[in-house]
């Protein structure tokens, strides 16, 4: 294979070794005399996915149900049962791994029912976990968590922020509702991290659309500001001009995480100020925060939520009063 060659192309084409519509594993590569440094120029150079530790796919083959599961065939252990993160990525719940996950080489979570041994292998994290018979589903031939029991497994974590970011995931699969998953919490009781699971739990919320937006609503909640209306429609002149990340109407107040993948390209930018301006000349105020004022000992966005609410407010009065 010539690296420098096939750099020259918009994508891989025939020349690669390894299939182009299928996922391989590292040992795969090795057998192809692929080495560590030309599949991590792939990567770098976005012909390669990563989807899951020890597994590769050519950027062309896409995103399925179907090569979810070939990815994961590749590294999990016969008998063992996929859970956690990976089980929601499994189910179909978009942006529940990690904001670049796959670089940061973490495990997949899988377990074995009790009484059958921790498995050994290194591109898993692995142990025994009681789960019943109506926990476990099969994705693509994958046994797989059921998606009510990879919610309350992945609300059980130390971190709030991760818990609202997986429920809200999970609960846009629209295979369970919130009262489901408020009466499954009770099965988890003196079980490790559930305290935050029924902290959690009744805040969660399908409308939120990314792990950022989720966290930035938990931001709100935790102000103790009015309650926010996530995915906010905003119509002027008879056309929708605009569907807000979290906004409370009444006081035309809203706030909006603007993520790296979605709000950085110039034409991005030039949509997100374009349409801010009309709301603005609308008497709306728009906070719009990225990832360093919501995650983090520096977030912020509290306090300027707080801040720009009370603004809000103000504004009202004067509305009113004219």
């Amino acid at each position: 294979m010539d690296l420098r060659r096939l750099l020259t192309k918009p994508v891989l084409d025939g020349s690669f070794p390894l299939p182009l519509d299928a996922p391989f594993t590292f040992r795969q590569a090795m057998a192809e005399t692929l080495t560590s440094r030309n599949l991590a120029t792939l990567v770098d150079r976005g012909y390669l996915q990563r989807p899951v530790q020890g597994v590769y796919l050519a950027a062309q083959a896409g995103d399925s149900p179907a090569l979810r599961a070939q990815c994961i065939a590749l590294v999990v252990p016969e008998g063992a049962v996929v859970c956690d993160r990976h089980a929601g990525w499994l189910l179909g719940a978009e942006m529940i791994l990690a904001p670049n996950e796959h670089l940061a080489l973490r495990p997949i979570t899988v377990f074995r029912p009790s009484g059958r041994g921790r498995l050994r292998n290194g591109l898993v994290d692995s142990g025994e976990r009681n789960l019943a018979p109506s926990d476990v589903v099969e994705v693509n031939g994958i046994p797989v968590t059921a998606p009510l029991r990879t919610a309350c497994d992945l609300g059980r974590t130390r971190f709030p922020e991760q818990a609202i970011a997986a429920l809200d995931a999970m609960l846009r699969l629209g295979t369970f509702d919130r009262d489901e998953l408020l009466h499954a919490t009770q099965r988890f009781r003196g079980m490790r991290w559930v305290t935050t699971l029924r902290l959690i739990a009744p805040l969660a919320d399908p409308r939120s659309e990314s792990p950022g937006e989720s966290v930035l609503r938990l931001r709100w909640i935790e102000a103790a500001l009015p309650p926010a209306t996530p995915q906010h429609e905003v119509w002027l002149d008879g056309r929708l001009r605009a569907v807000l990340d979290l906004a409370e109407p009444e006081l035309r107040y809203a706030a909006e995480y603007d993520g790296a993948e979605w709000h950085s390209s110039e034409t991005q930018v030039a949509h997100d100020t374009e349409r801010r301006q009309d709301l603005t000349d609308a008497d709306w105020i728009i906070d719009a925060f990225r990832g360093e004022h919501v995650f983090g000992a520096r977030a912020n966005a509290d306090i300027v939520m707080r801040q720009n609410i009370d603004r809000a407010r103000r504004r009202l009065a004067r509305r009113v009063n004219l």
